[in-house]
């Protein structure tokens, strides 16, 4: 299914009728969520963890990019970009891929929504919308997941390795390196 964040607009979504859409009360754009992904929502009180958005999306990233570290996967953060990005080796100069999308929304200072990990999904279905708003024809980046990288991990070794990294990140409450510029 595609899910359609608050910034969704009508023109990202390319194949109308491939697949359910539903409408989300998150940040961001359209994304695809199906099996051979972990999909983790996350309820934080933001009272006790700083009461910064950009903080609590920059600890979703370091979740991922911690866990993605445990499979030998150097993920990446990228200015003006929100998710997780590992370079790829598609075109003449490589490229960026996303692995794994952040969305949220806070609520009374209550974070809802969270973050998706693509460990093995049929990626063919981001061909169905432009996802979070990057247009790989336009960009350069694509969509990618552990298998095409060619790390075979099943959800349960994903599972262990997100819970050890969670309480890694969110344990301290006051860890956060925020961007420096505004997310959008």
């Amino acid at each position: 299914l595609y899910t359609a964040g608050t910034s969704a607009r009508p023109e990202d979504l390319l194949a109308p009728g491939r697949l359910p859409v539903f409408k989300t009360g998150r940040g961001g754009q359209y994304t695809y969520h199906g099996p051979g992904q972990r999909v983790a929502y996350v309820m934080l009180d933001l009272n006790n963890h700083g009461r910064d958005v950009r903080c609590h999306v920059w600890r979703l990233e370091e979740w991922m990019i911690r866990t993605l570290a445990r499979f030998n996967v150097r993920g990446e953060r990228r200015d003006g970009r929100i998710g997780v990005w590992v370079v790829s080796s598609g075109g003449p100069d490589g490229g960026e891929d996303k692995i794994a999308a952040v969305g949220v929304r806070v609520r009374h200072w209550v974070s809802y929504h969270g973050v998706a990990l693509n460990i093995d999904p049929d990626l063919d279905h981001f061909r169905g919308i432009v996802p979070c708003g990057v247009n790989p024809e336009v960009s350069g980046h694509g969509v990618t997941s552990l298998a095409r990288l060619g790390i075979t991990a099943s959800m349960s070794e994903v599972d262990l390795a997100l819970r050890a990294t969670f309480d890694e990140v969110f344990a301290e409450p006051t860890a956060c390196v925020p961007p420096a510029v505004a997310c959008t």
